[in-house]
């Protein structure tokens, strides 16, 4: 797990309303990420257009096309601690899971399959900072908890779900963006 980006350093400076994402140093990207691990739901991308395409052919893709629709399922990556929404092998998980999200400067301009709460997506956008992040309310997760912003009770693990049966788990709560 990752030791808590949110110091008292970083929440006293409000880097956030000052510095442009593209411009943020380590600690500063990493206390962005709002904690909420929607990042780490399977998405499934439903393109009309595409066909029946072999399992084996079916490749993680970094960019949205027209036609292209993103569906959220409330199947979690193996590897997250469901209660702290926190990833168990965060310094490893791109080598562990190779199509794991990991949001970079470089990348921005694809995270068109990031939920509308997401807080990278947000300050992409200009919207800034919601008023449940963790940077706002001391370092904590309590109230983006409280509001059902984050995963935590809503979700099974990937080992436990027949992926052929995906369709069954589609769900729309990770789209709603409060504030």
């Amino acid at each position: 797990m990752r030791k808590t980006p949110y110091t008292k350093a970083l929440m006293d400076s409000e880097f956030w309303l000052t510095t442009q994402l593209e411009e943020m140093d380590k600690a500063q990207w990493e206390a962005i990420c709002d904690g909420c691990a929607k990042c780490c739901l399977h998405k499934f991308m439903d393109d009309e257009e595409a066909g029946d395409i072999a399992e084996k052919e079916a490749m993680p893709t970094a960019f949205g096309s027209d036609g292209e629709e993103v569906f959220f399922t409330n199947i979690v990556c193996h590897l997250l601690h469901t209660k702290n929404c926190e990833c168990t092998q965060y310094e490893r998980r791109s080598e562990l899971v190779p199509h794991c999200v990991t949001l970079t400067k470089e990348n921005l301009k694809d995270i068109f399959y990031m939920p509308k709460s997401c807080s990278y997506r947000r300050m992409h956008e200009g919207r800034g900072l919601a008023s449940w992040h963790p940077l706002l309310n001391k370092g904590k997760k309590a109230k983006m908890h409280e509001l059902g912003v984050s995963i935590r009770g809503r979700t099974v693990n990937e080992n436990d779900v027949d992926m052929q049966s995906f369709e069954d788990h589609i769900v729309t709560w990770p789209l709603a963006d409060l504030d």
